[in-house]
């Protein structure tokens, strides 16, 4: 696992200032301490920090093809470069490495653009190629690996982290109030967007070419929800569980510690149990608890780690409340606001004490629907097919208005938000259910200034592009494709990303294997969920090597007690935070005192909401107050945010 960075003056020409690049480089340090490297061309400056995993001596990058006319940065782990390595070594090249950083350059060398579908794994690449003088940045198909880009027109600047673009002297750092706006609705700010209106981050799945001729973006893959009827439930299970075991197995290449986090969800179980199954040793299992009893699930775990025999540490976490939050504030880069970034901060750092590399049990969720979300949506596209659509809307609502008198209906229908949930369309429903602030809550809460330039800018067009772009009339299908492009890949994959990176530690997901995402996107929605039974057919291929106690538990959040942290631990910061200093024009300080009041007096828990407004404060103080790029470095190497 590795920091990339970048620079390509491709208008004027003016060569890249190795001090410049170094700069950026630095500001990784913490993803790549183990090495840097340098690429420098005229124009072309190429950067890297590495974490030393495959091929230990000869891994360096920046790396080159025999005649050093294609360059590649890399972080990440390609899991089938032994077989790429083979092909490509039987069609003449030549390697020099036993890396698979090399298998992408040669792998590039023969198939140009159409490279990144053949590579198995997690990756964000640049790749300069010297004869076409163009730039490629390439992004895995679901966004495990983070890639961000500025563009002026002139020059553009790369990186695995927006503080080392910042770095670059002249990158402007105005925000972008629809990104605002996203983060208000999502609690992180989805592809392509940034918080900055002049970064972009790459999309998954795609590559973006940059050249002084043109800018263009190519989706390489995606995800269809095409179902294969032909299969029985006992074969979807034994194919699940192959496909699974596979995707395992590929991941436990490694040439330094590997283990895994286990919380005793089936998820993280499950690998352990796998991987229990492909080593000789015993395996590595790592795992965090909390004093309070609601959200700690070391027994679980425990359960877990006896039956396969694991190597495990715990340990249980008394959070720094305030000094965290700086902590996570500078490691995002903007404004995120999932509080489960804090366990994943914790976890992360007590598995780096004995292993280099964990397996996590990540995507499981939302590969094979197991949100209790999924139900509630799926309940509620029940009752709307019971009227036509066009009086939907004015049954519905009228409905709503008659709450509470309309105590005939069935209780898990009553309630006056779900009348007015019913008369929605299925896509705006399941944005309000997921939504940390309603509209009507966010537009009071954002400053008239914003609200007018936003000039009625609608976070839920964000949900309606990938909903109509899912390729299925299956609601269960849609809504699952929907998250696995925004929330998976902005918030959960980003919050581990980061999380993991801050203690340099490299995670992978074996349920994210795009060959298992496809084979589970072709199994029918009601083998996913059955009834009120998420993850049904997980559950089915796993029950005879999970204990029962494992398969059927019920869901846990990775959660902290932020209501109570806002109360007490964090009141004077969070306040000092929130409130103090000029208005900026961008919320409404009326609407957040009110907030902020309410959950004081017990009247309201307003934690989700204080949350938000304490991260972005907390980012607009590291990043937008703090101008110079150059103090970024100092705080990078002195490890004040480590």
């Amino acid at each position: 696992m590795c920091g990339i960075a970048g620079l390509y003056n491709l208008k004027t020409r003016e060569p890249v200032s190795q001090r410049v690049l170094k700069s950026m480089t630095d500001a990784l340090v913490h993803r790549g301490p183990d090495d840097e490297g340098f690429y420098l061309a005229g124009p072309v400056g190429l950067g890297h920090r590495r974490l030393s995993i495959i091929d230990l001596e000869g891994g360096h990058q920046p790396l080159a093809n025999e005649d050093e006319s294609v360059w590649v940065v890399f972080n990440g782990e390609i899991y089938n470069f032994a077989d790429l390595h083979r092909e490509l070594v039987a069609k003449g090249h030549v390697f020099k490495t036993r890396s698979d950083t090399e298998a992408i350059v040669h792998l590039y060398e023969e198939e140009g653009e159409e490279c990144f579908k053949r590579l198995r794994g997690m990756f964000a690449i640049a790749i300069w190629d010297a004869r076409e003088r163009k730039l490629v940045l390439a992004r895995d198909r679901v966004g495990k690996k983070p890639l961000f880009y500025f563009l002026d027109g002139s020059r553009v600047a790369f990186a695995s982290e927006m503080k080392a673009i910042l770095a670059v002297p002249g990158v402007s750092r105005d925000v972008d109030l629809e990104a605002m706006s996203d983060y208000f609705s999502f609690l992180y700010i989805p592809a392509p967007k940034s918080i900055f209106k002049s970064i972009r981050k790459v999309r998954p799945g795609h590559y973006v070419v940059l050249s002084d001729r043109a800018v263009r973006e190519t989706q390489y893959w995606d995800l269809r929800f095409t179902v294969d009827t032909g299969v029985s439930e006992s074969q979807w299970a034994e194919r699940v569980l192959e496909t699974y075991r596979e995707a395992v197995r590929l991941r436990l290449m490694s040439e330094v510690p590997l283990g895994a986090f286990l919380s005793g969800g089936i998820d993280s179980s499950s690998v352990v149990a796998l991987m229990a199954g492909l080593i000789n040793d015993r395996v590595t299992t790592c795992a965090i608890g909390f004093p309070e009893k609601e959200f700690d699930e070391l027994e679980y775990a425990r359960i877990v780690a006896a039956k396969f025999d694991t190597r495990h540490y715990e340990q249980v976490v008394h959070p720094d409340a305030v000094g965290i939050v700086e902590k996570l504030a500078w490691h995002y880069d903007e404004p995120f606001a999932d509080s489960s970034a804090v366990p994943t901060y914790y976890v992360s750092k007590v598995a780096r004490e004995h292993v280099t590399v964990a397996l996590s049990g990540d995507g499981g969720d939302e590969n094979f629907a197991g949100y209790r979300r999924y139900y509630f949506d799926r309940r509620e596209n029940m009752v709307r097919a019971l009227l036509p659509g066009a009086i939907r809307a004015p049954v519905f609502g009228a409905l709503a208005s008659l709450y509470p008198k309309a105590d005939w209906a069935p209780r898990v229908f009553r309630g006056k938000a779900t009348f007015k949930n019913l008369s929605r369309s299925p896509v705006e429903a399941y944005f309000r259910s997921v939504s940390a602030l309603q509209p009507e809550l966010k537009a009071s809460v954002l400053h008239s200034d914003v609200l007018g330039t936003l000039n009625g800018y609608d976070s839920l067009d964000v949900f309606r592009e990938h909903y109509d772009r899912a390729g299925t009339d299956d609601p269960l299908s849609r809504i699952q494709y929907l998250d696995i492009k925004t929330y998976l890949t902005d918030d959960i994959l980003a919050k581990v990303d980061r999380a993991s990176m801050a203690h340099s530690l490299e995670v992978r997901a074996p349920l994210l294997d795009h060959e298992l995402m496809e084979l589970t996107a072709s199994i029918p929605a009601a083998l996913k969920l059955r009834g009120t039974n998420g993850k049904y057919i997980l559950k089915k291929a796993l029950e005879k090597i999970l204990p029962d106690t494992v398969v059927q538990r019920k869901k846990m959040g990775f959660a902290v007690p932020l209501a109570r942290w806002f109360r007490n631990e964090l009141k004077e910061l969070a306040h000092d935070v929130i409130f103090t200093g000029a208005d900026d024009g961008l919320l409404d300080r009326s609407t957040v005192g009110q907030l902020w009041r309410e959950h004081q007096s017990g009247l309201r828990n307003r934690s989700t909401e204080l949350w938000t407004f304490l991260m972005f404060r907390l980012w607009q103080r590291q990043f937008q107050q703090n101008r110079a790029g150059d103090t970024i470095e100092q705080r990078a190497r002195a490890g004040s945010v480590a």
